[in-house]
């Protein structure tokens, strides 16, 4: 994603849209506005494909806030799509090394945005655990297995509840 993004804007800045209308000149600011609207386009696009498994990869950078704690956004011109990539997607995982019981470094796959180092996932599907091995095939397959009985959403019927009558309400409050 982060190539894509970087080709997007490169086009994007040829466009009539990211040149001021009084001097000609290149401005900026309407690249990258069309430059977000283009990327979210694609993605939105991309999002509502049928089977068929999109698999964005792109380059995580560590920023710091304003109190000095880190955290992590896709590497994306513009910064419209990084914060919007997380909505339009069903998995957001990020492949890091971290240490076992021993203490050894090892890859894995972070799948859960309650996480305690801070990294970016998402998992819609309800399938995938904190950590799991780096074999994405494994991981899609997993994806698409049906849930277990026990981790199936209940279906309460809905309250029967008798439509309102067309007559007025008699009281003298109203």
């Amino acid at each position: 994603i982060t190539v894509a993004g970087r080709l997007c804007f490169q086009w994007c800045k040829g466009q009539p849209e990211a040149h001021s209308d009084k001097t000609g000149k290149p401005d900026v600011r309407g690249a990258y506005g069309l430059h977000g609207r283009e990327m979210i386009g694609w993605l939105t696009h991309l999002q509502h494909t049928r089977a068929k498994n999109v698999i964005f990869v792109g380059i995580l950078d560590e920023k710091l806030d304003d109190f000095n704690r880190k955290h992590f956004v896709p590497q994306i011109e513009g910064s419209k799509t990084g914060l919007e990539l997380p909505g339009i997607v069903d998995e957001v995982l990020t492949l890091t090394s971290l240490p076992d019981q021993q203490g050894e470094l090892r890859r894995v796959f972070v799948c859960q945005t309650q996480n305690p180092w801070g990294y970016p996932a998402k998992d819609r599907s309800g399938r995938l655990e904190m950590l799991e091995p780096p074999d994405l095939g494994r991981l899609i397959d997993k994806i698409h297995q049906p849930l277990p009985l026990d981790a199936r959403p209940l279906v309460i019927d809905p309250p029967a509840i008798s439509a309102p009558t067309a007559n007025p309400q008699t009281d003298p409050s109203n």
